[in-house]
């Protein structure tokens, strides 16, 4: 016999909500749209729900820390802790009234891959040789999470790409960076996305460089980043090796959010998963931009503290 599932909502007055996703055609602006079509089904007549474009990055946090939103999504979901007391680009403005109303999943990483014309596989080789790398990532405005890991990741690991004469190649967004890969201008890369059929597509060419393991500690003591491993042959020919994590889309939201909507919002989330899920079942799992199946339980599991509205979704899913 089946468990009952968490009541459906049903919120009788009109809402009037504003969202920001990302810039417009990707994922953070589905699952927006998704959301703002299941509230408005389930709440007053006059319902409006406007989505805003953003970057999906720090600047979708401070927006909804500022009040500027009702609710953002941003990634990977880890990098929003920092906002909470305040560490690393946020030093200068914390947010400890940021709340989750969940997570949808998004298994990702940050790699560096270096061409093989280098000769080098770790990081140990590419520190004494020296190169001079032209280096694809995004760019690093204090905002863009791409570019923000990139940097911290290769300063602690002893890169100097400007001081060995090399450059960068920094952009908004992955495209722009695996076009430079793939039309031979850059001989190194370091971006996330790497479920992107591009990355097989240029990766038999480059070396994956292993992040070394003082190299993640730093980052998740400094930071909150935690760290992760890239499965056997995900990348043409490359075994197994750890390196930073980048997963996952944070619905994020403040204490100020009335109750009822956490709730809807993650009752949405869990309970009609298939609407979002349909969109991505042509592509294998592992290589989707949203990691289906979703599970509800797991979707709950955010980094930051739930809303209490969400809370209560998430406790009263059956247990197994």
């Amino acid at each position: 016999m089946n468990a009952p599932r968490p009541e459906a909502p049903a919120i009788a007055r009109s809402l009037t909500l504003h969202l920001r996703g990302d810039w417009g055609t990707a994922n953070l602006h589905r699952v927006c749209g998704w959301i703002s079509q299941e509230l408005t089904d389930r709440a007053g007549p006059d319902t409006r729900v406007a989505i805003w474009n953003s970057r999906g990055f720090a600047d979708a946090v401070r927006a909804v820390g500022r009040g500027e939103v009702d609710l953002a999504l941003t990634t990977p979901a880890a990098f929003a802790v920092a906002a909470l007391d305040g560490r690393g680009v946020y030093q200068d403005e914390s947010f400890p009234h940021l709340r989750a109303l969940g997570v949808v999943p998004q298994r990702d990483r940050l790699v560096m891959a270096v061409h093989r014309a280098l000769g080098v596989t770790t990081f140990a080789e590419l520190r004494a040789a020296e190169p001079a790398l032209t280096l694809a990532t995004s760019i690093n405005d204090g905002i863009n999470h791409v570019g923000l890991a990139a940097h911290a990741l290769l300063e602690r690991a002893g890169i100097d790409v400007l001081r060995w004469g090399g450059r960068f190649l920094e952009d908004e967004r992955p495209f722009e960076s695996f076009d430079h890969v793939l039309a031979g201008r850059a001989t190194a890369i370091v971006h996330e996305a790497v479920m992107l059929p591009h990355w097989q597509q240029f990766g038999g060419d480059f070396h994956f460089l292993e992040v070394e393991s003082e190299v993640l500690e730093q980052l998740d003591t400094d930071f909150g980043w935690p760290a992760a491993t890239v499965a056997d042959h995900y990348f043409p020919g490359r075994s197994a090796f750890r390196t930073l994590d980048f997963s996952d889309f944070l619905v994020l939201t403040t204490t100020e959010l009335a109750e009822d909507i956490a709730y809807a919002i993650a009752w949405i989330l869990g309970e009609t998963r298939h609407i979002i899920e349909q969109q991505y079942r042509h592509i294998p799992p592992d290589r989707s931009p949203i990691t289906y199946p979703l599970d509800p339980v797991t979707m709950g599991r955010a980094p930051i503290p739930l809303h209490p509205g969400a809370q209560r979704y998430y406790s009263a899913l059956p247990t197994a």
